[in-house]
């Protein structure tokens, strides 16, 4: 019998596919504590972690007989990846499930700051101030705007997707541009970066988090955006120096800006909170029912492929 601890409340219809050979040790409050968490370790086989809850060298130290960590989501900076990889642990990931999902909220986000939803909602609800007019409360199109994606992986391919279909110009910058034909599938140009960020009219960031994108995009980078660009950031919160983007959107440097993400999460910057033109969402680019299943089907899928030697397996170390 292997034991697998879930750290975090998930969808329990997620690991059905578990069979007989597993004990699976669920979470009823939000998380385990981390007291908690070093109590169950010693005894664990398997540990599910999720994306918000923090591995490191010490809760990798207490786990005795641990193999495997199989982690909920497809970012993987929660986990101390070089303490798990030193003690022979592998650790895998969900990358397949969080495409499409992450995918929409960028779209969501690039519509309702360009439309200016958000802010408008607010304001209808909390002040007489919102007058009704022909030439007020004046957004701006995304309909032949061209839109700069960094990173262009499956979930930059599943936004361009998407803004293909609202007209949009697609250019992208990758470590290694695509091939011609995946190119030609979405009418996408590959771009440098510094010129990618001077002729975007949006961008949307949707790189992986590590030493080399933190804060890819800072002062020199936002002085060579253009005036009234917009910033979409459905990736990790650190990519952008969030000081300098909030100096951005207050000079007017930027049309706006639209975070799933932030630098200091779960803190938000004070400053973004009374700015009208940024839309903050709490980090839900993957929260829908359907996803949160699809994703706990994925790693009850990785420890099965594990067990059974299956190079299928989302392994990241």
């Amino acid at each position: 019998m292997k034991n697998v601890i879930v750290t975090t409340n998930l969808p329990k219809e997620g690991f059905a596919q578990l069979g007989a050979d597993y004990h699976v040790i669920f979470q009823k409050k939000e998380t385990f504590s981390r007291n908690e968490l070093l109590q169950l370790l010693p005894t664990a086989d398997v540990l599910v972690s999720a994306f918000n809850y923090k591995i490191d060298s010490e809760l990798i130290a207490a786990s005795n007989q641990l193999k495997l960590i199989a982690n909920f989501g497809v970012g993987f900076n929660n986990i101390d990846l070089q303490a798990a990889s030193k003690r022979g642990i592998v650790v895998t990931n969900t990358p397949a499930p969080v495409i499409e999902p992450t995918a929409e909220q960028a779209m969501n986000l690039m519509l309702a700051v360009s439309r200016r939803t958000a802010e408008l909602d607010r304001k209808l609800r909390q002040t007489d101030t919102v007058r009704f007019g022909v030439m007020t409360n004046l957004g701006k199109s995304l309909y032949g705007k061209t839109l700069g994606i960094i990173g262009m992986g499956n979930i930059g391919q599943a936004i361009a997707t998407r803004a293909s279909a609202f007209g949009m110009k697609i250019v992208y910058n990758k470590r290694t541009p695509l091939d011609k034909a995946t190119e030609m599938r979405y009418k996408a140009v590959y771009l440098p970066f510094d010129e990618l960020l001077r002729k975007s009219d949006i961008i949307s960031l949707n790189v992986p988090y590590s030493a080399a994108t933190h804060h890819l995009i800072g002062e020199k980078e936002f002085a060579m955006m253009k005036d009234d660009c917009i910033l979409i950031n459905t990736a990790r919160g650190a990519i952008i120096d969030e000081a300098e983007l909030i100096n951005n959107l207050k000079n007017g440097k930027l049309w706006g800006a639209g975070l799933d993400v932030f630098e200091f999460e779960p803190i938000i910057s004070k400053e973004l909170l009374q700015l009208d033109n940024v839309v903050l969402a709490p980090h839900i680019g993957t929260a829908t029912i359907e996803c949160r299943i699809e994703m706990a089907q994925a790693v009850a899928q990785n420890i099965n492929y594990f067990y059974s030697n299956d190079a299928r397996i989302n392994r990241v170390n």
